[in-house]
Order: structure tokens, then C-alpha cells, then sequence
């Protein structure tokens, strides 16, 4: 039995529905910038996916998703740098808790 198209696609709706739930039903800010970088990572798999059985002599899809894991890296670092300065000054990561209209 080979890997078919299918099958990624499955193991892609997958992981971007569990990256959805993550980040719709957490409330720690954390574990949110973790499901989007799970959805972001899901919608990788489709797109190199797509690429490798539609047009398989080009690398567009290696190339969009190289480009999102670099648009993903800085997102990282940004978030997280908020996150910790939020942090530092509310003493929480809850993200029903956090105000930044009370500063």
C-alpha cells in the first residue's frame, strides 16, 4: 500500500483541527502560540503535499512552506516576547485574565 495524496490531506485536517480546538478552547497563552504553530505546520503538509502530486518538478510548495516556517519563527519571537512582558507585569498567561486596557 502506498502513501497517497489522501492520506496526507487526512493526517493535515488532523493536525489542524487539533491545532484549532488548542487555540479556540485553551487559555493559556502559551499552549495558543503552540496550536497556531500546529495549524500553521498542518497547512504545510498540504501545501508540499500538493505539490509533490500535482507538479511534481517544481518546488512551489517547498518553497511557500519554507516560507511560512520563517513568517512562523518571528511570530514565535514576538509572542513570546509579549507574552513574558505581559507576564512580568500581570503575574499570568491566562488569557481570559489578561486586560490591556488596565495597565
Amino acid at each position: 500500500m502506498s502513501v497517497g495524496l489522501e492520506h496526507y490531506l487526512i493526517l493535515s485536517v488532523v493536525l489542524f483541527s487539533i491545532g484549532l480546538y488548542g487555540a479556540l478552547a485553551k487559555r493559556n497563552a502559551i499552549i495558543i502560540l503552540m496550536s497556531i504553530e500546529l495549524m500553521l505546520n498542518a497547512v504545510n503538509i498540504a501545501m508540499v503535499a500538493f505539490s509533490r502530486y500535482i507538479v511534481p518538478l517544481q518546488l512551489t510548495g517547498q518553497v511557500f512552506a519554507i516560507f511560512v516556517m520563517v513568517v512562523a519563527a518571528a511570530e514565535v519571537a514576538v509572542g513570546l516576547a509579549i507574552i513574558i512582558a505581559i507576564y512580568r507585569h500581570r503575574q499570568t498567561i491566562d488569557a481570559t485574565k489578561i486586560d490591556l486596557m488596565k495597565w
